[in-house]
């Protein structure tokens, strides 16, 4: 992220997310309500949970959350979906251009991305891994909203991988973007307490809607060019993937919930 002179008009940020109407749509009720003058969304593409199939997402959450917690989980999610509650529908209401795509990293995509002229993408949960010809379209480059520390909680699921490493705090992090996953230079922090006995879904709404705030100050930052990369500690770098059973029997009997 180079040295820019001071942005004069709204600040032009493409947003890319995926479609979540339990979790990631709390960031984006914060996110959007709160939307300054100066901040201008110019679009937003919305891809599938995982970028696969549904019935493959359910089968890994299945797995995940375990019979009665997956059960409650669609529950909410058919009632999510009854309400067409999403995240396109918000943006839709403030007359945010949706822009689909099967990859964020096709020809076309990235042609049309070019002709918005976008100072800023935008990554919140995005389920692709963005190649060099994406990160080099916007003026000030690729930021991505992470819920865990840097480097150390690099990958998925990092509020799971902080609670069951008993962590006094799930730290949300906005980064630079660049191939290597969440190895970008962070932009800001901040720190959402953690309970010894939680449940993930508390913690996973709670870093979602404190992050869009945190990614709002990083925006005007970079729009005032006021914002300070720090580079990673790599002395205390770390790689999580998505948990298995194993993972989750140790997160309960940490005494932690899922629900």
């Amino acid at each position: 992220m180079s040295k820019q002179p001071e942005h004069d008009g709204p600040l032009r940020v493409l947003v890319i997310t995926e479609d979540d109407p339990l979790y990631v749509i709390r960031f984006f009720e914060e996110f959007l309500s709160a939307l300054p003058d100066k901040i201008q969304v110019i679009g937003m593409t919305v891809s599938e949970a995982f970028h696969e199939p549904i019935t493959k997402t359910a089968a890994r959450m299945l797995r995940f959350y375990g019979l009665v917690d997956f059960m409650r989980l669609c529950a909410r999610y058919a009632m999510a979906k009854l309400g067409r509650r999403s995240i396109a529908k918000l943006a839709s209401g403030m007359g945010i251009e949706l822009l689909r795509t099967p990859s964020v990293n096709d020809q076309a995509y990235l042609d049309q991305v070019r002709k918005l002229e976008p100072d800023v993408v935008m990554s919140v949960a995005a389920p692709e891994i963005f190649r060099e010809e994406l990160l080099a379209v916007p003026r000030l480059g690729c930021v991505n909203i992470h819920s865990g520390r840097l480097p150390a909680y690099r990958g998925m699921m990092p509020t799971f991988w902080q609670l069951l490493a008993g962590e006094s705090c799930a730290t949300v992090t906005v980064h630079e973007m660049v191939e290597q996953l969440d190895m970008g230079r962070i932009l800001a922090t901040l720190e959402f307490p953690l309970r010894k006995r939680d449940r993930l879904d508390r913690v996973i709404n709670g870093t979602k809607r404190a992050g869009a705030g945190l990614m709002l100050e990083v925006l005007e930052q970079l729009r005032t060019n006021r914002v300070q990369p720090r580079e990673l500690d790599l002395s205390d770098s770390g790689y999580h993937s998505f948990p298995g059973p194993e993972d989750v029997r140790a997160f309960r009997k940490r005494g932690h919930r899922m629900l």
